[in-house]
């Protein structure tokens, strides 16, 4: 198994490719989809779907470009469903006074849901917060955080459906799981997740 984080021409978000065994899911497509698909032919993965960590406006930007391109589905938490759909819920119309609207989501999952990805199992972690549906991924020894979680802070709660306390717990929830688990996070750089969690201390208190 193996993730390829994916940067150049998003707005500022990480795309991850998660591969293994010839198979790849695309988590937060922000990146442009002809990138994302030359990033998974170069690896010789085909790209079986796409997994949203959370339905903020830089994390869905070629959703529906990759549905077009590759006739796959777009896969996310029922809580966060009404964000690609309402561009006042996923914060384009906050910071760019338009709209830009996506269709809706094709499978809709809840915590504690498993993927399959080829030889490995995607586990599904709803961790409420930066949004109502917000979700982390455990796959193998990688935690896949989007905006719960950075290398050296926490997402933000004043967009719509966030809340500061829903996060405080869900960080609860992620210091539950094993320190040394590599985080992939929805904006910088990796970390590990001890680390992550102890820089996190300043904003949390």
């Amino acid at each position: 198994m193996k993730i390829l984080t994916l940067y150049p021409d998003s707005f500022g978000s990480n795309t991850h490719l998660v591969i293994s065994n010839g198979h790849a899911l695309v988590i937060d497509p922000s990146v442009k989809a002809d990138k994302i698909i030359a990033a998974a032919e170069a690896d010789g993965a085909i790209i079986d779907g796409i997994l949203l960590t959370h339905g903020h406006f830089d994390h869905i930007f070629a959703i529906d470009s990759l549905r077009e391109a590759l006739g796959i589905k777009l896969m996310m938490h029922k809580d966060d469903a009404e964000m690609i759909t309402d561009s006042h819920k996923n914060a384009f119309f906050t910071f760019f006074h338009r709209e830009s609207l996506y269709a809706p989501a094709d499978i809709l999952f809840e915590d504690g849901q498993n993927i399959s990805l080829g030889n490995e199992t995607i586990q599904v972690i709803h961790t409420p917060g930066h949004t109502k549906g917000s979700v982390c991924y455990l796959v193998g020894d990688a935690l896949i955080t989007g905006d719960t979680l950075f290398a050296d802070g926490i997402g933000r709660t004043d967009l719509y459906g966030g809340s500061f306390t829903a996060l405080m717990h869900s960080l609860d929830k992620l210091a539950e799981l094993d320190r040394n688990l590599k985080i992939y996070t929805g904006h910088g750089d990796t970390e590990i997740l001890g680390h992550a969690l102890d820089n996190s201390a300043y904003f949390r208190h």
